[in-house]
């Protein structure tokens, strides 16, 4: 019984020990799934313009819908059969089209004369909202341009109606298929297309929702001689 307990007494505190061996291990392996070094980010920026028209109007630009592909934070290499590849080591700072949501409000804000422009999450009522979708973002190949493409609806925030629709375009040559012109690519290309966007808004004949107090009063009748 002596020799019994004394085994016991010795293998005892190996017990704790060997419950903490699959965390070590486990911890072990993230390491060395986290030793590569982090993919560099990407941003886009917002141009600046000078840009008249829709004074006084308040505009929500949506989150512009697309395809999963797009819906990420990676770059994109598209060739010409459509086969669809990624940039190692590159990503864009936010996800893609929450991040040109984003840039799309600040372009207005830099260069139009809008009374007001947000987000529909802000709260904010609107004369007409934004929809859009982001059909093409990214580089062709063999070409070696960045090509982006947005459909975008004006749409009164009244009754829904559709005031107006069209598609943007730009194509922008790529010096080199790598990572930091690919960004720079489609940067200045999406900023030609923001900018065009915001011209074709603010020459827009928009519906404009009445203030209140803001009715129209009729002319008074002339009455009849008594």
């Amino acid at each position: 019984m002596r020799g019994s307990s004394v085994f016991l007494l010795s293998f005892e505190p190996l017990r704790p020990f060997r419950r903490l061996v699959p965390v070590v291990l486990l911890a072990a392996l993230a390491g060395a799934c986290s030793s590569g070094s982090a993919p560099t980010s990407y941003d886009l920026s917002a141009p600046t313009s000078r840009i008249r028209g829709a004074a006084g109007v308040q505009v929500l630009v949506n989150e512009p819908a697309a395809l999963q592909t797009l819906s990420s934070q990676q770059i994109l290499v598209k060739d010409a059969s459509g086969t669809v590849s990624f940039l190692g080591g590159a990503q864009w700072a936010d996800n893609l089209p929450r991040l040109i949501q984003t840039r799309l409000i600040n372009t207005f804000e830099n260069s139009s004369q809008l009374r007001g422009v947000s987000r529909p999450s802000s709260g904010a009522v609107a004369d007409v909202q934004l929809v859009s979708e982001l059909r093409s973002f990214e580089i062709a190949t063999p070409s070696n341009e960045a090509v982006v493409e947005i459909s975008v609806k004006i749409v009164s925030d009244q009754n829904g109606r559709i005031v107006n629709g069209r598609i943007f375009r730009a194509r922008t040559p790529v010096a080199a298929l790598d990572a930091p012109n690919a960004a720079r690519g489609l940067d200045e290309t999406l900023s030609t297309v923001m900018l065009d966007i915001v011209r074709w808004v603010s020459g827009s004949s928009l519906p404009r929702r009445e203030e209140p107090g803001d009715v129209s009063q009729a002319p008074a009748k002339e009455q009849a001689p008594t």
